[in-house]
């Protein structure tokens, strides 16, 4: 049986459901906490905010935490798509392709070992390590065209090589080993505006830029020759793709540490609803994010008050039984794979 794909409309009306869902998360996130507030009071501050306690819990700590998270989980929902499309490799993502790793090694040792380094720089930092790891990835996995384990292989040793020196700069932190460690597992707990600022023009890069270079996306689900076929300049819009992927890792990393299986599954559940062409594709794959990683942040903070778990921890148990069920019923594939 041939899945039937959407048509512009339905596809609209998918993206918006799922958007619909994600605000619905946002304003019930605002309610939980060490101070439980009525859905009334949340509605009225929001409104007309007030300066006092409720509207302080509400603008200051709730509602940016979880804006930060939705803005995080679309853009490394966006960040897997563009590397899955980039490497036609349905295991490709982040955290498999040691991007996500590459960011984060060297802001651990800039927070350690540079610390009078601002923060404002981490995100290059991100950037560029990422660049780097991803490169020695799709070296060992013939340039992200090999078979999905080279790719998953290279990544995964990329990854446990970077892991090591992350852990021993870690060691060498001393005092401040405990919040690295809670960083490290993925979390927005204490997420300010400015942390909002800071990660959105990165996450929206990734996503503006992908929406907007949907069409050589679209000609990524092909093979290489006849994509170059087609008039596309491989050696041209690879890079171009590879950065627009790695932006939102970059961005995100220094918020919220890694974020784990987002990269990964929203893409693939994406594919499953089958919208029409790429460019909804992307969006839906950019909403499924957002509503994930909300989510996940909602049951980190709210399953074990007033202590929190990870956000990583969360995604992860969300994500990887969405991963064995994709595996399982054999729909980790890929149009043009095995180019």
């Amino acid at each position: 049986m041939i899945a039937t794909t959407m048509d512009a409309r339905k596809s609209s009306i998918a993206i918006g459901f799922v958007v619909a869902a994600t605000l619905l998360i946002i304003v019930l996130g605002l309610l939980p906490g060490a101070k439980m507030l009525s859905l009334e009071s949340v509605l009225r501050v929001l409104w007309a905010p007030d300066g006092k306690i409720d509207s302080i819990l509400v603008w200051t700590l709730r509602l940016p935490r979880s804006l930060a998270a939705s803005i995080a989980g679309a853009g490394l929902a966006v960040s897997g798509y563009l590397l899955q499309a980039l490497t036609r490799n349905p295991l490709a993502d982040p955290g498999i392709t040691g991007v996500t790793a590459g960011a984060i090694a060297p802001i651990v040792g800039c927070f350690v070992l540079l610390p009078w380094l601002s923060s404002a720089y981490y995100p290059f930092v991100g950037l560029a390590g990422g660049l780097a790891a991803a490169s020695v990835t799709f070296w060992v996995s013939r340039g992200g065209n090999g078979r999905p384990l080279h790719l998953a292989l290279g990544g995964v040793s990329i990854s446990l090589f970077l892991g090591a020196i992350t852990i021993y700069v870690l060691l060498l932190a001393g005092p401040q080993s405990t919040a690295l460690l809670f960083w490290l597992s993925g979390g927005f707990q204490g997420r300010t505006w400015s942390h909002v600022i800071h990660m959105l023009p990165w996450a929206v890069v990734g996503v503006a830029g992908a929406l907007l270079l949907h069409r050589v996306i679209a000609m990524f689900s092909l093979s290489d020759h006849a994509a170059a076929g087609m008039g596309l300049q491989l050696n041209v819009w690879k890079p171009i793709l590879l950065v627009l992927g790695i932006c939102p890792v970059a961005g995100v990393a220094p918020v919220a540490g890694p974020v784990a299986f987002v990269g990964l599954a929203a893409p693939h559940i994406a594919r499953l609803l089958k919208p029409r062409g790429a460019v909804w594709e992307i969006a839906l794959t950019a909403a499924i994010g957002a509503l994930m990683v909300t989510c996940a942040d909602l049951i980190a903070r709210t399953i074990a008050i007033p202590k929190e778990l990870p956000v990583g921890i969360i995604t992860a148990l969300l994500g990887g039984p969405v991963f064995i069920y994709l595996i399982q019923r054999g729909r980790l594939d890929f149009k043009g794979q095995g180019a």
